[in-house]
């Protein structure tokens, strides 16, 4: 089973920027923890991070062909990114939406994800620990999938 990770903008810069609100562990370490896991659950993680709309979308179109599911923090592009929704929904794997802060608790513009309805599932306020249950998620969601 193959599923990506895929981090849209700024979080290049976790570990760095507000670790307060986002935590002090850089993206490797996280990367790192969600190969451990996926090593246990027997699944390999494909890891892509982008500060720019078109990569993403383009990223998500060939995990559409190539991966089994998605766990996707889009970070600021949560809130107005209609080309990425549309990337979500035009593909037929599931997508976990993921967020290290808890956006319903922050600023009254975080609190609308475009992404939440095309999305199989969102995760938001468990810090990096979300990205973990997102992969245990995603694994359980494309099982079920190819019971039946």
């Amino acid at each position: 089973m193959k599923i990506l990770i895929l981090n849209g903008p700024n979080l290049n810069l976790l570990g760095k920027r507000e670790p307060g609100i986002y935590g002090s562990r850089g993206l490797k370490q996280v990367d790192d923890e969600i190969t451990s896991l996926g090593n246990e659950l027997g699944v390999r993680a494909d890891f892509f991070q982008s500060n720019h709309e078109g990569e993403l979308v383009d990223r998500l179109h060939q995990a559409g062909e190539n991966e089994d599911a998605i766990i996707f923090n889009p970070g600021a592009f949560t809130h107005y990114s209609y080309a990425l929704r549309d990337a979500v929904a035009a593909i037929s794997i599931p997508c976990i939406e993921i967020h290290l802060s808890n956006i319903y608790a922050r600023e009254e513009f975080r609190h609308h994800s475009v992404i939440a309805p095309v999305a199989a599932g969102q995760i938001s306020g468990l810090g990096p620990k979300g990205y973990l249950l997102a992969l245990r998620a995603a694994v359980s969601l494309v099982e079920k999938s190819k019971e039946g």
